[in-house]
């Protein structure tokens, strides 16, 4: 951890999530690319190990570990307001662009020309690349961490099922009990966490009540708006895997009963790959096209519910956490499942990223250029962005 103080105002940390917000282009694990270049590398708010000790931690809770990972280092910072400040200023950017498209103000498919979107999809290609060489440099120095990346990473390239992600880390948690517990393993650096115990159990607690009180009362109550926040919340608590995974569950709870068409849903769908940010906003564009619930107010209805389970379990598993990964048993399974989460990134590094991205020898220059601007002349991430927006609209 760096030695500076360890507590930023709201409107610090809003700022910073707020430039991520709008230039985060290219999908979750991107995200955690962006996140690592901006508060590893560049603010060195935290360690590379503590870091990798968070993505693992988020990579087991349901929802998006991206958002988890923003939420968390807001709380680290800032406190409960630090961690809204956070979730505001990466999250409401998307959100508001995609209510936007709800309302019909830019119509589907007239957004963002496709060579920008080529471009950003490059400049994502080059963070993750980063991302991975660079966690890989930290977490995988042995034989047996590279063993663990090497069989995490070829297990989901040959099986890409969304449950095998949370097995793979599971087994590489239980194997690392064995392979590293005579092992002298490295130190974990305080991650301050400016929540005490008490009330994060209370937050498990209310996440638990309202995952099984929610159901309930909306099949009791009339109010849509609670309908709506009952769909959103058990979408938010029951996937894991990141946003792509959440699209069938909102596909089967929204266009099935009838409350928006399938081609609504498929040309916001497509919207929310045009937009910086986690994916989880496409529920601000659901809830303000649904019928029984339209315009902004359902919408944001909809981007509170999804996001509040993530809210509750970063907040409630956290004042835990520093401790529990300082336990040698637990080091050594987060040993190797930092391993596997190395593994997990390099095929996501492929599969979606490189095959939806690359595909001529242009692109492959344009990522090589890229990736020696962040590695080795030390660009920032925010001002690439833009410079590879416009070359793609010029270029593409």
């Amino acid at each position: 951890m760096s030695s500076e103080k360890t507590h930023d105002s709201f409107f610090t940390i809003l700022l910073i999530f707020l430039r991520l917000g709008l230039t985060s282009f290219g999908g979750p694990v991107a995200h955690l690319g962006y996140f690592r270049e901006e508060f590893v590398q560049r603010r060195r708010w935290l360690s590379e190990q503590s870091y990798a000790d968070l993505v693992a931690l988020c990579q087991f809770l349901p929802g998006p570990a991206s958002s988890q990972v923003g939420l968390a280092l807001g709380l680290s910072r800032g406190g409960f307001r630090g961690a809204l400040a956070a979730w505001c200023g990466f999250t409401l950017p998307s959100a508001l662009l995609l209510i936007v498209v709800a309302y019909g103000v830019m119509a589907p498919g007239t957004g963002l020309p496709a060579g920008v979107i080529h471009g950003l999809k490059l400049i994502a290609v080059a963070v993750v690349i980063q991302a991975v060489w660079g966690m890989g440099q930290t977490l995988c120095r042995g034989k047996k961490e590279i063993t663990l990346m090497l069989v995490s990473a070829c297990s989901l390239l040959l099986l890409p099922a969304v449950w095998l992600q949370p097995l793979v880390l599971l087994l590489a948690g239980i194997s690392g009990l064995f392979l590293f517990k005579n092992h002298v393993l490295p130190d974990t650096a305080h991650l301050p966490v400016q929540v005490s115990r008490r009330p994060g159990i209370l937050l498990l607690g209310l996440f638990f009540t309202l995952l099984f009180l929610l159901p309930i009362l909306a099949s009791t109550q009339s109010w849509p708006g609670l309908h709506l926040f009952d769909l959103f919340y058990r979408a938010g608590s029951l996937v894991f895997g990141g946003g792509h995974v959440v699209l069938p569950l909102l596909q089967a709870e929204t266009v099935l009963p009838g409350h928006v068409s399938n081609d609504a849903f498929m040309a916001g769908y497509g919207a929310a790959q045009a937009v910086p940010g986690p994916l989880f906003t496409f529920a601000a564009y659901l809830g303000s096209s649904m019928q029984q619930w339209p315009g902004w107010q359902g919408g944001l209805i909809a981007l509170i519910a999804i996001f509040t389970p993530s809210f509750l379990l970063v907040a409630g598993v956290l004042p835990f956490w520093d401790q529990l990964r300082r336990n040698r048993s637990i080091r050594a399974a987060l040993t190797a499942v930092n391993a596997a989460v190395v593994g997990l990134l390099l095929a996501a590094l492929y599969n979606p990223i490189w095959t939806g991205s690359v595909s001529s020898p242009t692109d492959f220059a344009l990522v090589l250029i890229a990736v020696a601007a962040l590695q080795v002349w030390k660009c920032p991430v925010w001002l690439l962005v833009p410079l590879f927006a416009l070359g793609g609209f010029i270029a593409f």
